[in-house]
């Protein structure tokens, strides 16, 4: 099995489902162990981890965040949409800049994928 970077890409609340299946299939597909998956999310998308939010993403978030799989939430959006770090799962990485944290780990060679 072949190992990857890569930083996938949310901003939109309603492509949550496309992306956990496109991270788990990848997850089936590569050595985890030498890997580096991340799920950088912004704008809207941080919603999904708001646990007064009636979206139904978690559950998919964090089996795959117990793969080895990133959360990283924008500290801009979060505060856009009025969420507190503290109520964030102990999983979830806050990153300063989202769209920074992108160019970073694509200058780091992490591939981009945004659904």
């Amino acid at each position: 099995m072949q190992s990857v970077k890569v930083v996938f890409h949310i901003d939109e609340v309603d492509k949550w489902p496309l992306l956990l299946a496109n991270v788990r299939n990848l997850v089936k597909a590569v050595d985890l162990a030498s890997s580096h998956i991340m799920v950088l999310t912004n704008a809207k998308a941080v919603l999904a981890f708001d646990g007064n939010a009636l979206l139904n993403h978690i559950d998919g978030i964090e089996a795959l965040a117990g793969k080895k799989v990133v959360f990283a939430v924008c500290q801009n959006s979060l505060n856009g949409s009025g969420m507190a770090v503290d109520s964030l799962p102990e999983y979830v990485k806050v990153v300063p800049v989202g769209v920074l944290t992108l160019i970073e780990k694509q200058a780091d060679g992490f591939a981009y994928i945004k659904p």
